[in-house]
């Protein structure tokens, strides 16, 4: 490795090509020690200290990185008497930086970083303003910027970079350095400033107003949460470079891809309905690949130019994503910081126009395809253009119905329950602007004939109240009967359905009866997945007030020692991926989880679901059910065990009852019939259908 091969020049531009590519992934290519100074202590100034990085931890190189802290007068007072240490107090500035950090591209990098700092080829030192009468902390940043590249010969490559290396700096559309080589100096800049370099990481001797102290050990503990399962083999712009270099591939569908009957009538009614119309697929139909077999199709036959598929969450993009390259599909994804996705978009909406480029392939979420960003750039898209609404229901807001472009005049809709839960106006706007349901409608009882979902056992809990949710139950009960005949429409009386509601959902029984599953039909067992509400359970610990999902976290892993995790809102893409393969190869137990995994999440290998909470929406039901019936290897069924709060014998039986009940009813209903022990569990839930009238269902 030699860092005179590389040839470079005297500057580096981004108007003039990719700065990433150009010049950092030769530089770490080829070097043993890359010293680092970046200014600002942000995360975008980590980010640009780790362009490249990918290639430094594949060639064994190491950094040393010096940055300075931005310490407020606030800071530095409790620094100075004594509430905290310079390292906890950074620290807890560090960590508030990063759990801020919203840009997937920074991310990307900072796994980078964590890789390095984990294998110990990164050290971090922090750079800090002292006064030199006191030595106390003194105002302003160390503020130099320099890089310096070594290989293994002494060969250096130094460098200065832009003014602004702040996130603003990373994302802007503009950045220039100034590059210098020791083979070629006759000036010394090269050597200077590695000098420089050395003599601050040394502790800067000669500078009073300087203080340098190590931050390895910290930051080595609260970079990890951002350390993937394996080595980043590229940087983003460096792979994002690598595919345009590759050229766009042309659609077709995969050889390892049969498309099921379903699938193609599916898309052979589509294309005769004028390319219009709503799929209503159960989960785990293959809605996906069918939508992307369409594409295929579309782009065969008549030369689609573009397809954009609109998802509700990022995952759900990111899913799309893997299904679109095994198409060949180059999909560019469009979600989070507009600078990460509109210069491209851009780009190759002109390269399409011009015909540079035969197609090309957007995946966005629904938040920024309603966004100005996205929507002032489809007057761009070609007349060739097929859109695919994913989870098509969530698009029948008025917010978002009113971002559908009218001008894309192929339009499908996928889901599994298409319909608006009581939204008639909602559900009107999705099959106005997508057509009607297409046939045949894939059921989930087709799905499970079929064979293309597993079948499962379902098993009812009935659960009673404790004495004082008894007391609390009937106490509401009562307030519900009298305003049930007085106003059935009041503000009241919804107030004490829903406290009623919220009661009834986190019942203190439900988690005795967790307990009791674990502990006895579910003793050691693996891949399950707890659903809980977003109800308050009295805990046992401190008879505080927490989270049904927090009560479950702590009976399942303190209590029964099983190895779970939860699954929330609060888990970012890259954990959410972890948790999907540490479920799938047995490290993790399994999931503790609140709505987010309602929809579109793929975790195959779960072959249990306890549902501790659910909405009548039987979206809910539906989409819950379906996330546990995938096939996976080595997985021939699954099982739902499903809790039901029985009401109190002592309580009236009146209207307000029948209806509470029978929103529970019409879940276990649905499904106890497509169940393999259907009239087990019909059996169960008998005596309540007897008790309340609710023979019907």
């Amino acid at each position: 490795m030699s860092l005179q091969s590389i040839k470079p020049k005297i500057s580096y531009r981004s108007d003039a090509g990719n700065v990433v590519d150009d010049f950092y992934v030769p530089c770490m290519t080829n070097a043993v020690l890359y010293r680092r100074a970046v200014g600002y202590f942000t995360s975008g100034s980590l980010s640009l200290a780790a362009r490249g990085a990918a290639r430094l931890i594949k060639s064994g190189g190491k950094i040393q990185l010096i940055t300075s802290p931005q310490l407020s007068a606030e800071d530095t007072e409790a620094i100075e008497k004594g509430y905290e240490s310079r390292g906890q107090r950074i620290r807890k500035l560090f960590e508030t930086e990063l759990e801020q950090l919203q840009d997937e591209l920074e991310r990307e990098r900072l796994s980078a970083l964590a890789w390095l700092i984990s294998i110990n080829a990164l050290e971090i030192k922090l750079a800090l303003r002292v006064d030199p009468r006191t030595g106390k902390l003194g105002r302003g940043i160390y503020h130099e910027k320099i890089g310096v590249f070594e290989d293994a010969s002494g060969a250096m490559i130094a460098f200065t970079g832009s003014q602004n290396e702040t996130t603003g700096g990373l994302v802007s559309n503009f950045e220039s350095i100034d590059v210098y080589w020791s083979w070629d100096d006759p000036h010394g800049r090269t050597r200077a400033k590695a000098a420089d370099f050395d003599d601050l990481w040394a502790g800067a001797p000669g500078n009073p107003a300087l203080v340098v102290e190590d931050f390895t050990e910290i930051a080595k503990e609260v970079l990890a949460k951002f350390r993937r399962d394996q080595p980043p083999e590229f940087d983003p712009d460096e792979e994002q470079v690598r595919r345009t270099k590759r050229g766009p591939r042309s659609p077709q569908i995969p050889e390892t891809i049969r498309l099921q009957d379903h699938q193609l009538l599916g898309i052979r009614n589509w294309v005769a309905a004028g390319g219009r119309g709503v799929l209503q697929m159960a989960t785990g139909a293959g809605k996906t690949i069918t939508a992307l077999a369409a594409a295929v199709r579309l782009y065969e036959q008549m030369g689609l130019q573009a397809l954009i598929v609109v998802c509700p969450y990022r995952h759900l993009v990111q899913q799309w994503c893997r299904e679109a390259e095994s198409f060949g599909i180059d999909p560019l994804l469009a979600f989070e910081s507009i600078n990460r996705w509109a210069e491209r978009l851009t780009a190759q909406l002109n390269d399409v126009h011009s015909g540079t480029r035969k197609f090309m392939c957007v995946l966005t979420t629904n938040s920024t395809f309603s966004s100005d960003s996205f929507q002032s750039r489809l007057r761009y898209f070609p007349a060739t253009t097929f859109i695919v609404g994913d989870e098509v229901h969530n698009l029948g807001s008025e917010n978002l119905a009113s971002a559908l472009p009218e001008k894309i005049t192929l339009r499908l809709g996928l889901s599994a329950t298409p319909e608006r839960w009581f939204d008639l106006e909602g559900t009107a706007r999705i099959f106005n602007y997508f057509g009607p349901v297409i046939e045949p409608k894939f059921t989930l009882k087709m799905a499970l004939q079929k064979g293309v979902l597993v079948p499962y056992r379902y098993v009812p809990i009935l659960i009673e109240l404790d004495d004082d949710e008894r007391e609390r139950y009937l106490e509401i009960s009562a307030k519900i009967a009298k305003l049930w005949n007085a106003d059935a429409e009041s503000t009241s009386l919804k107030f004490q359905l829903l406290e009623r509601g919220r009661l009834v959902a986190s019942a203190r029984n439900k988690l005795v009866a967790l307990t009791q599953l674990f502990s006895s039909a579910l003793q050691g067992q693996g891949h399950f997945l707890v659903y809980c509400g977003d109800g308050t359970v009295e805990t046992e610990t401190d008879l505080g007030v927490a989270r049904q999902l927090d009560e479950a976290m702590r009976l399942l892993g303190s209590d029964l020692g099983m190895c779970v995790s939860k699954y929330t809102a609060d888990e970012n893409l890259d954990q959410r991926e972890v948790l999907r393969k540490a479920i799938d190869d047995g490290t993790l137990q399994g999931l503790v989880a609140i709505r987010c995994l309602d929809e579109g999440v793929d975790i195959p290998s779960i072959q249990t679901a306890i549902i501790l909470a659910s909405s009548s929406n039987p979206r809910q039901f539906i989409q819950r059910r379906g996330r546990v019936l995938r096939r996976a290897p080595g997985k021939d069924a699954a099982v739902v065990y499903d809790m039901v709060v029985v009401p109190p014998e002592e309580g009236v039986v009146g209207e307000s009852e029948r209806s509470l009940l029978r929103k529970e009813l019409v879940r276990f209903v649905e499904f106890a019939d497509l169940a393999i022990n259907s009239g087990e569990a019909r059996a169960t839930i008998l005596p309540l259908q007897k008790k309340f009238n609710l023979m019907d269902l």
